[in-house]
């Protein structure tokens, strides 16, 4: 069984998360400071870290600065209400393996956590930072985006929009899936903002590489 330490001091969030990763099949700890997390990241016993930032007595960013100078390399994701890149790049610069901005939608979350325990698995040096599909090439360090080699600057959507594919190839995401992942569960699931955006990424990525299945939403090809 996958072994996951949440450290998280809001309660109504932890037991969340909790909640809703046991239903999912794994068996998830909470402690609710710093100092806590750091000691039980560090046993050996846990295959996977969900770190907040606010923590008490230690924050997040020094969790994170323990358990890597330790050489301690359980993958780590951030779950944090913190969205600016530069809270981004810090995190992923300091050794994270992945940062989820709160809200987020769950399937999202256990996705994530698929990918990061699978890649941990199989060694996979990149596994952190770089996310690939046939000639689609994404760099969560350097929020770096290629196609076919070629370097394709985006805005801090349209790669959010791209990484959310990435995570699901091949699997048809309706306009609610990526609403939620994108623009968060407030915003008003009525407007056309994700077929606008699809329509911008495949402008820059290529038409063929962004398909839709009517009625259901869109998928990576």
């Amino acid at each position: 069984m996958t072994r996951i330490l949440i450290a998280e001091d809001e309660e109504r969030i932890s037991r969340f998360i909790e909640k809703g990763l046991r239903a999912a099949g794994y068996v998830p700890t909470v402690v609710a400071d710093g100092v806590t997390a750091v000691d039980y990241a560090s046993s050996g016993e846990f295959d996977l870290l969900l770190l907040d930032i606010g923590l008490p007595r230690l924050d997040g960013y020094a969790v994170l600065a323990a358990l890597r100078r330790g050489q301690v390399g359980i993958p780590v994701i951030f779950l944090t209400a913190r969205g600016s890149s530069s809270d981004t790049v810090a995190a992923l610069e300091g050794g994270a393996d992945d940062y989820i901005v709160k809200p987020f939608h769950f399937e999202e979350l256990v996705a994530r956590i698929k990918a990061r325990i699978r890649k941990s698995d199989t060694g996979d040096v990149l596994a952190g930072s770089v996310m690939r599909y046939g000639h689609l090439e994404l760099n969560l360090l350097t929020h770096s985006v290629s196609v076919d080699g070629r370097m394709v600057e985006l805005s801090a959507r349209e790669f959010a929009l791209v990484e959310m594919f990435l995570l699901h190839p091949g699997q048809v995401l309706s306009r609610q899936q990526l609403l939620s992942h994108v623009w968060g569960y407030d915003f008003d699931g009525t407007s056309n903002v994700v077929d606008v955006y699809v329509r911008q990424l495949r402008m820059k990525l290529g038409a063929e590489r962004i398909l839709t299945t009517r009625g259901a939403g869109y998928r990576l090809s």
